[in-house]
């Protein structure tokens, strides 16, 4: 449980709930007229719900009981659990703890489950530390879990941190932590490498949740990745993945970030008999702008029963299945003894909170977030960059390169370039990428490679929030470019940046180099103008070549060629590249 979350199981508490279930005492809230989203029988039904303190003491008949401190009148409404967000990252929407709070619990959702892997491979175990007191505050049940990749591929990468088998034993053991984070280093668990066999049996013993990131594994990899211990994944790529993984046992957090995919995966969970109890679902990552306007799980629900699945089935997945994987008999139901997290929808479609009761209190409307100081703001002290460190010396006239083609779902390649005056020349169409270390573990050189497919750019982007060690990261074609977009973020202490040649576009983000305090709003706006202005630099070709790939360009965990500080690297192969200069001094 969160450090101050009130207890149900107080018998005080108990007393009043079950005098007031007798009818020999009133309840403190009394809601009305609202048809029960019961997530047991699947029925909507009506019936009225009694509330003592955070307990709900009553489900009965509509309109039997009018006696109550305060009657909230809910016809012609839902009334469901609060949502249940089985895996985000509060980094990804670039705010505090507390403005994303601020931002999905008036939406409905009740329970965040934290994976702070972003702030521990920035920071280490001070990131984890603070997602522990953050948590402690909220008015959202914030869960957080243990990072179980930093970095998130060992040998392949320099991160800020290293949370070896016995940092991960020391956070389990931690009353605070959940569970353990999505297990990353799929290549290192089916390997039973050392170091993730350890990690891995620190979790088990523990007792708690192992979660999973089984992006592209099938068959045998996916058998030996469950055999492991490893019990979900959101990672799904389509219809047919989903299904094979749930008949692998997995438990399945069904993201909302992908939404090219939904369509498929609502059409599959309603072909069958009944919604699985290993759905639940989540968020994983939603853009600030996108938190703004659409919001956090109640998004990814209003968006599934848009594209077909059943209401009470996605509402099932979002409450009463996530809180069984928590192992949490106290939510995801409406029911006597239960606690009183829960959300008056005004339909099944549009599902828009009309009233949220969080541990008994209604929460009509929250205040802005409470402003807080921010620790880690010194994450990306670098020397200014030069133009000339975004070239690829050669010796030339030509030479043979390893390339990283095909943006998301990566796959190698090589070319034959130019070499003029001691520098690649970039083929038509490719585009650099550019990684440098900004953790103090190495020198903070630029490390090259080369993109094919990946656009035809017309400027450059540099970010600090870049998957999964963060370094700092540039693309484009043009090294004076490069060089001014990675100087402004070295500048600001990290964020994101777009430098053309008659504009500089920068969002700010001084925590960590991953999230700034300010308001939502302002942030929302400064990287809707950062999207915007890449609109303008690449033509994005959905569902592959898109802004998000940007951000996972350096995501060497998963399967294919992704670009490090240490170079080009793909864990799964056992492959890397310290040079993409494959052979130098062509004729």
């Amino acid at each position: 449980m969160n450090n101050t979350e009130i207890d149900i199981d107080d018998p005080t508490l108990r007393d009043r709930a079950v005098a007031a279930a007798r009818g020999d005492a009133p309840f403190d809230l009394l809601i009305t007229g609202a048809r029960i989203a019961d997530m047991a029988t699947g029925e909507l039904r009506a019936a009225d719900v009694g509330i003592i303190g955070a307990l709900i003491a009553s489900v009965h008949p509509a309109g039997t009981r009018d006696d109550a401190s305060e009657t909230l009148e809910c016809s012609g409404t839902v009334l469901s659990p609060g949502l249940i967000d089985m895996h985000m990252h509060v980094e990804s929407s670039m705010v505090t703890p507390e403005t994303y709070a601020a931002a999905v619990l008036p939406r409905g959702v009740t329970t965040v489950v934290w994976d702070p892997h972003e702030f521990g491979n920035v920071v280490g175990i001070a990131g984890v530390e603070y997602a522990l007191n953050a948590a402690a505050s909220s008015p959202l049940r914030i869960l957080p879990l243990a990072p179980s990749c930093v970095p998130s591929a060992p040998g392949y990468e320099t991160g800020g941190a290293d949370f070896d088998a016995d940092v991960i034993a020391g956070l389990m053991a931690q009353p605070g932590i959940a569970g353990l984070a999505e297990v990353m280093d799929m290549a290192a668990v089916t390997a039973r490498a050392p170091r993730m066999r350890g990690i891995l049996q620190a979790a088990l013993t523990s007792g708690k949740p192992v979660c999973g990131h089984a992006r592209g594994l099938t068959g045998a990899g996916l058998n030996a990745y469950a055999a492991a211990g490893v019990q979900s994944d959101h990672e799904l790529t389509s219809a047919d993945d989903l299904m094979e993984k749930l008949r692998a046992g997995l438990t399945i957090e069904l993201r909302g970030s992908h939404d090219h995919l939904l369509p498929g995966f609502a059409e599959a969970l309603m072909t069958l008999g009944q919604m699985p109890v290993t759905v639940t679902l989540c968020t994983d990552d939603v853009f600030p702008d996108d938190l703004l306007t659409g919001g956090g799980l109640d998004d990814v629900v209003r968006r599934l029963v848009g594209y077909g699945l059943d209401p009470m089935r996605a509402l099932q997945a979002a409450t009463l299945n996530g809180a069984i994987r928590l192992g949490r008999r106290d939510l995801g139901l409406i029911g006597p003894g239960k606690r009183a997290d829960l959300v008056v929808f005004d339909d099944l479609a549009g599902f828009r909170a009309r009233h949220v009761i969080r541990d008994g209190r209604v929460v009509t409307k929250m205040a802005d977030a409470p402003v807080h100081a921010t620790p880690f703001r010194d994450t990306c002290a670098l020397p200014r960059l030069s133009p000339a460190q975004f070239t690829l010396p050669a010796k030339g006239p030509r030479v043979r390169l390893a390339t990283i083609d095909r943006p998301r779902f990566t796959e190698w390649g090589e070319t034959i370039a130019d070499v003029v005056e001691g520098g690649v020349v970039l083929p038509e169409g490719a585009t650099w990428i550019a990684v440098i270390p900004r953790h103090g573990q190495a020198a903070p050189v630029p490390r090259l490679g080369m993109l094919r497919g990946w656009g035809d750019w017309h400027g450059a982007f540099a970010t600090t929030v870049s998957h999964d060690s963060h370094n700092l990261t540039v693309f484009g074609r043009d090294p004076v470019h490069m060089a001014a977009a990675a100087n402004a973020l070295i500048d600001a202490g990290g964020g994101m940046a777009v430098a053309t040649k008659d504009r500089l576009t920068v969002l700010p983000l001084p925590v960590a180099g991953l999230v700034s305090d300010r308001p939502l709003p302002e942030v929302a706006e400064a990287f809707a103008a950062v999207r915007a202005a890449m609109g303008e630099v690449v033509t994005w070709e959905p569902p592959y070549l898109v802004f998000k790939a940007l951000v996972g360009a350096t995501l060497a965990c998963n399967a294919g060629p992704h670009m490090t500080d240490l170079g080009i690297a793909d864990a799964l192969a056992g492959r890397l590249l310290s040079s993409a200069i494959l052979e130098d001094g062509l004729r």
